[in-house]
């Protein structure tokens, strides 16, 4: 049984096809990149997965329940988290309390037990502050030390990206959707997040989809290889398969491949 399975799954706006019938499969500890040119259906795609839209039709079959059309925070419930391609941080909160509040969705003390600081309560919020520092600590010193207590917005902008990585792990799910991790990074920043990727998955046990533009990154971590074009899936194997495929190459420059350069 895949841990995700997509059938179907169609979407459209005003008339407009996003999406036209995608079909999507991840097994567990997968890392799929999921490419194509702008105007693809890639983002819409992860919307409909993560509960930011609804789908006209299809099924989205996570850990076999089908989830399509349930609400975000439920999704988040049951494993999914996403990070997104335009970085959204809470910039007043601390580093820490970033990470930490993406935990709430496991907490089980509830508001009562906030308003009235039950011992239970404290418990919880101690572990959950634990359990951050150790995710956080994931990333090297980037993110830790001095900087726990640091607002999100002091941040470099690759850090700001690795914080949000974080915070999708703080919710404790399965399945990560990573939107264009390494959009705005120089080199040296992409090779290093490219290698955390890989780490993700080995050493902390994430299944991973990966919206991403670079291709040496599309190269690097990939198990398997989906392309969109004009929300139809066109092509899908290893990166090798696909980067010689003619419908993938004319989908990114416009024609045919034996037409040349």
């Amino acid at each position: 049984m895949h841990l995700l399975e997509i059938t179907g799954l169609t979407k459209s706006f005003g008339g407009l096809q996003a999406l036209g019938g995608v079909d999507f499969h991840i097994d567990e500890l997968e890392i799929v990149s999921v490419i194509g040119p702008n105007g693809a259906g890639k983002t819409t795609f992860f919307n409909t997965i993560s509960g930011l839209v609804v789908p006209d039709e299809g099924r989205i079959v996570f850990e076999d329940e089908d989830i399509a059309g349930l609400e975000p925070s439920e999704i988040t419930r049951r494993g999914i988290a996403r990070t997104f391609q335009n970085v959204r941080l809470f910039p007043d909160m601390t580093i820490l309390e970033n990470v930490m509040v993406a935990q709430h969705c496991r907490t089980e003390t509830g508001v009562w037990g906030a308003l009235f600081n039950t011992p239970t309560f404290r418990n919880e919020e101690r572990a959950i502050e634990e359990r951050a520092k150790d995710i956080l600590g994931f990333f090297g010193t980037r993110l830790t030390g001095y900087r726990f207590r640091q607002p999100a917005y002091v941040l470099s902008y690759a850090n700001r990206r690795r914080l949000e990585i974080a915070r999708a792990m703080g919710t404790m799910p399965r399945l990560l959707l990573l939107d264009e991790p390494t959009a705005g990074m120089n080199p040296k920043e992409t090779a290093e997040l490219t290698g955390l990727i890989r780490k993700l998955r080995d050493e902390k046990g994430f299944t991973i989809v990966v919206i991403e533009h670079e291709m040496r990154v599309v190269r690097d971590v990939s198990d398997r290889v989906v392309v969109l074009d004009h929300g139809v899936k066109i092509a899908e194997g290893s990166y090798d398969d696909v980067s010689s495929n003619p419908d993938v190459i004319e989908a990114y420059l416009g024609r045919p491949a034996e037409e040349g350069a």
